[in-house]
């Protein structure tokens, strides 16, 4: 067996050495200092004796344990706010437990509701948008109504941010905003072109939500989902200025056949901001972002720099390859497969044992009703196409794609592993993966197997990782 159980304990301690190098708790509090009345983030400080209100506002999957965080810091000091998170996501960071796991497996610890102070914290829907979200939406934009320059406004934003802070333009409802959610996510368009779209239908997304707090002193403290971190697409960018245009944002729905599907206010608004009846978001240039501090504090290449550390640590050659990983998940199963082929027949300037570690996030088009995630199909892609090829004798390989925030699509899994005996493996189980996959139906195929990987929310979120495992 390929996966034996010394090696499934090497890809566990890689991940869960990954997960803590960007645990949202400590990224935040090495951004975030108060000594006296001086706060300082980043590269600012704030005279806080200058100060009238500090509000915390925000959205993410990691927003929990930011918020903590930020209570940790500052205390009583912060005067009231608002932060979104994803259902079953207010617990602190730190809690998870990494395994490989088969179905039903998913659920993780049942760790304490993080303690942020005069922060509410609320539950919603990730990642189409429901009632929740947008409740929680209005209360922000209301702690943000009528602030004055004395007012500082700290921001937290993470991985989900976008459904998480539902605010539709006016004339767009709830339902409206849901089905071009469900739309854009089910089309193969990547994660930039969603928002690109989103920003354009919103009241607090492509800077918007700085324009609102405006003109109070607005700092964002964010930990990045979106490959290269460019802070206009994570989480929509509420706090930064946006590049793209209303015209951008119909040329995504064009690209992808959405025009004649997406719901009739979408494309009424649209139009009307391409005609200037509206005016677009906040741009680059714009003397509005004068007073806006944004920092990253967390992001996929950090995550990945750790576990090329730890699997060097545990006696592999290991080299962090790319960051910046996108396109259709099988796709990228079929080429990850390649890589580890070419390691295995000796075709690579990394010797056996050896882990190379990819990060990024892929997309799914959906051909089928089955059940998975972008990861488990990434997985279980590389093991059909390990499975057709055979390595050199002795040789083994294998492909592991693992979301960071420990959830993958609708199911309780993170993602899972494919290896080169996973068609072998499978065929003994009366099961086809070739089938599964053109059903999108991948979570079933690799539970059977035990190939899933569950850890159960772990607080954080900064893409997915990818490892290709060789020994000789």
């Amino acid at each position: 067996m390929t996966l034996t159980a010394g090696r499934r304990s090497d890809i566990l301690s890689i991940l869960e050495h990954a997960l803590r190098a960007v645990e949202p708790q400590q990224a935040v509090l090495q951004h975030l200092a108060l000594a006296g009345d001086r706060l300082t983030v980043g590269s600012r400080s704030y005279d806080l004796a200058d100060v009238g209100r500090i509000l915390v506002v925000g959205a993410g999957k990691a927003g929990a344990p930011m918020a903590a965080a930020v209570q940790q810091a500052l205390g009583p000091r912060v005067a009231a706010g608002q932060v979104n998170v994803k259902h079953g996501h207010l617990a602190a960071a730190g809690n998870w437990r990494l395994r490989f796991g088969r179905a039903g497996d998913g659920a993780g610890l049942q760790p304490p509701v993080a303690a942020t102070g005069p922060v509410v914290l609320s539950e919603a829907g990730h990642p189409t948008p429901d009632a929740a979200g947008m409740a929680g939406a209005e209360r922000i934009a209301a702690l943000l109504t009528g602030l004055t320059e004395r007012d500082l406004v700290i921001v937290l934003l993470s991985g989900g941010g976008s459904a998480l802070l539902p605010l539709p333009a006016a004339g767009v409802s709830l339902a409206d905003y849901r089905r071009l959610t469900d739309l854009l996510l089910s089309s193969g368009a990547d994660i930039t072109e969603i928002n690109t779209v989103r920003k354009h239908c919103s009241r607090l997304q492509g800077g918007r939500l700085a324009e609102l707090a405006a003109p109070a002193r607005v700092v964002s403290l964010i930990l990045s989902d979106v490959v290269g971190s460019p802070l206009d697409a994570i989480a929509s960018g509420p706090t930064a200025p946006d590049p793209t245009t209303f015209a951008d944002a119909w040329a995504v729905l064009a690209r992808y056949g959405l025009l004649e599907r997406a719901p009739g206010p979408v494309i009424a608004h649209l139009r009307r901001g391409l005609s200037a009846a509206l005016p677009d978001t906040p741009k680059p240039g714009d003397p509005l972002f004068a007073r806006v501090h944004n920092v990253i504090v967390g992001d996929n290449l950090s995550a990945g720099r750790a576990a090329a550390a730890r699997a060097r640590d545990l006696g592999y050659h290991s080299l962090l390859l790319s960051s910046f990983v996108q396109g259709e998940a099988r796709e990228v199963g079929r080429a990850l497969a390649g890589l580890a082929q070419g390691i295995a027949a000796g075709q690579s300037d990394l010797a056996l044992p050896a882990c190379l570690v990819l990060g990024g996030e892929t997309t799914v088009t959906l051909r089928g009703a089955g059940r998975g995630g972008r990861n488990q199909e990434l997985a279980l892609a590389a093991g059909v196409a390990l499975g057709g090829h055979t390595l050199p004798p002795g040789a083994a390989a294998a492909v592991v794609s693992f979301g960071t925030d420990g959830t993958d699509g609708p199911t309780d899994a993170a993602g899972g592993a494919g290896a080169d005996d996973t068609l072998a493996r499978a065929a003994r189980l009366g099961l086809d993966p070739r089938a599964a996959l053109a059903a999108n139906d991948s979570y079933p195929c690799l539970a059977a197997l035990g190939d899933l990987l569950v850890s159960g929310p772990t607080g954080t979120n900064v893409n997915d990782l990818m490892l290709v495992m060789c020994w000789g």
